[in-house]
This record gives C-alpha cells, structure tokens and sequence, in this order.
C-alpha cells in the first residue's frame, strides 16, 4: 500500500533537488496548479505558467531557480534544473501499486509453463506450452499467452492482451489493455483472380523499457521477425505489419499505420495518423508530424510533413480548386511562364539602374 505523506525533504531527495522552506512539510499528493491544495505539490514548467502558479494554492513548487526567484510570494521550493523529469519522477512515488503476488485458482497454466515465484497471474489468465514468465512480471485478467511466449522481469501485461506467435519480451515491457502481439501478418499471394493466404513463420521480438498503448496490433514476421528495439514508446490504436524494424527510443502516436518490412531509425518522433508505406527505410532522427504519409525513403535527419493544415471552409475549397487547376497545366508551360516573369524583372532592374 503507498504513504500517505511524504515529508518535503523526502520528495527534494527522490527528486535530487534542492529544497527551500519547511524541510517537514508534510505532502500527500502531485495536482495541477489550478486544483492543487495547500497539501499537494506541483511543477513549473517555464514562465509561461508563473501567473498561475502565483494564483495556485499549492504547498510545494517543483522550478528551475530563475522561477524561484519570481514567485516572491511563495514559501516551499524544490529547485531542479529540470521540473517536467521531476515531475514524471513523483508521478510512480504517488502511483497505485499492484501488490498482488502468486497465480489467481481460475489461471489456466501449462504444466511446463515456467513462473517466477514472485510474479502475479490474474483471473482467467492463459498461458500455453513452454511460457516463461519473469520475475516482478504482473500479468492481468482473461490474457492469453500462447505457447513458447517468452515474458522477461518487471513487465506489466493488461487485462485482455494476446500474445502468440512464440513472442519474446525483454524486461520492464507494458503492455496496455486489448493489444495483440505476434498475430498473423497481412501476406497473401494473388493468383488468377484469388487471393493465396501466406502463413507467417516468423515471430516478434521487443526490446528493453518498451511502452505499448491499448487496442495495438503488432504482427509477427512472414520469415524474419518484427523487431521493437528498447525504449520504443508506442500510443494507442497503432498498427505495426509484419518484418517491420523500429530502432530504439523512437516514439509512435496514436493511429499510426505502418505496413510490411519498412525500417525505421532510432529517436524517430512519428505523430498521430500517419501512413508508412511497405518496404521503405527511414533512418535515425526523423520527425514526421500528425497525418504525414510516407511513400519514399527517408535518408537524412529532419522534420517531415505531408498532411495539410486546418482552413476556414471556404478558404479551404479555393485553395483545392486553385491545385486541381495548376494540376492540369503542364510543367513546361508553368517553367516558360517563370522565366518569362524572371526576364521581366531583370529588364526592369536594369532599366531602373540606367535611370539612376
């Protein structure tokens, strides 16, 4: 069960910061400066939201030291160089705990299924032929874990997760409620009118510290496997196809579709909805904002964009006639009609030098 109150000098210690005011003021929960109490404690992130912080009714502010010394009228501080890591650092002090150990009587495990003593099976858990389950591992109710399935130490497996396809899972993996792992990729080979289904001989293989929101889908390989590296952080409702590579601390957003043996590099920030064609490479450091749709390669570092922004309505139907119209003009007539416009401004720059 979690404490009920940290002593301020506890919190600055957790945190390594370094603390102003009442060493054993007494907190007893993280809030946002608009519904904090004199109990709880916030973070500062940048001057934009002093003004609220000078409103708030927080006991304790987590600032950098130049916001310290603008919140005169403030009393408890913890001053680290940066507050929003800070913050995320007390967010798993002041989180809900699972402190159930052991296997739940209605689990239905294989007789040469491998748990750690230490671990919790929950409620109408499956787990098939030859599993391992780590130490710390927690795995919630009604999942299935199909046979050779390997799960490492301090995972967190949600209720209503499948995993097959002989999946393995490095350590301190989540797993969010709903998601599949290692179904069956999306191969069929067309033939006289019919489509010819390709069974799918490969398997997934997930990383260190790997994050994956609920209702994913992540298919195992055709041959070779589907690769998430460690630190890939995944949000909700993505789609990773079969043999697809994501390199390691790459971050993908919700809606994001990605098909069949496409690689991506590592630190890569992919935004909501995008669309990645098949077979594609996208190498390390690429950033792709919400809604991009990726068709060719990506070689060199960057921020990408595909998607078009947000018009009033009208502006918006204009704006689409004007590109139906220069899609009908052909390139070397809209070249000619640029260098003639270029021609003419040399003329007139010349004319105007002469004049002077």
């Amino acid at each position: 069960m979690n404490r009920r109150h940290y002593r301020l000098e506890e919190i600055a210690h957790l945190v390594k910061g370094e603390l102003f005011g009442d060493k054993d003021f007494k907190i007893s929960h993280l809030a946002s400066l608009e519904q904090a109490q004199n109990q709880h404690i916030c973070f500062v992130n940048g001057d934009k939201y002093l003004a609220q912080a000078e409103k708030s009714h927080a006991g304790v502010y987590i600032v950098t030291e130049k916001s310290m010394q603008q919140l005169k009228n403030k009393k408890n501080f913890i001053v680290v160089e940066n507050p929003y890591l800070a913050f995320a650092i007390l967010t798993h002090v002041f989180e809900k705990k699972i402190t159930q150990r052991g296997i739940e009587s209605t689990a239905q495990i294989h007789s040469s299924a491998i748990i750690a003593d230490d671990a919790y099976i929950g409620h109408s858990v499956v787990i098939g032929e030859n599993c391992v389950i780590g130490h710390n591992t927690i795995v919630q109710a009604h999942t299935f874990i199909d046979d050779d399935v390997e799960v490492g130490n301090d995972c967190f497996i949600d209720a209503h997760v499948t995993i097959t396809g002989a999946t393995k899972l490095k350590d301190r993996v989540r797993i969010h409620a709903n998601t599949v792992i290692g179904s069956e990729g999306f191969g069929f080979a067309p033939y006289q009118g019919k489509w010819h289904r390709i069974a799918q001989l490969g398997s997934v293989r997930i990383g260190n510290d790997v994050r994956i929101g609920s209702n994913c889908s992540i298919d195992r390989g055709a041959l070779d496997d589907t690769i998430i590296e460690d630190g890939v952080i995944i949000d909700n409702l993505v789609q990773i196809a079969h043999n697809v590579y994501i390199g390691s601390n790459t971050a993908i957003a919700a809606k994001t579709g990605i098909a069949g043996s496409t690689r991506i590099g590592k630190n890569c920030i992919i935004g909501g909805a995008c669309g990645i064609v098949g077979h594609l490479e996208i190498t390390d450091n690429v950033t792709l904002t919400a809604m991009s749709m990726v068709t060719k390669n990506i070689y060199e570092a960057g921020t990408y964009s595909s998607g078009m922004g947000l018009f009033e309505n009208n502006h918006w139907k204009k704006t689409i006639v004007r590109l139906r119209q220069l899609a009908d003009v052909p390139l070397t007539q809209i070249s000619k009609r640029l260098d003639h416009m270029q021609a003419q401004l040399e003329s007139l720059e010349s004319t105007l030098k002469l004049r002077k």
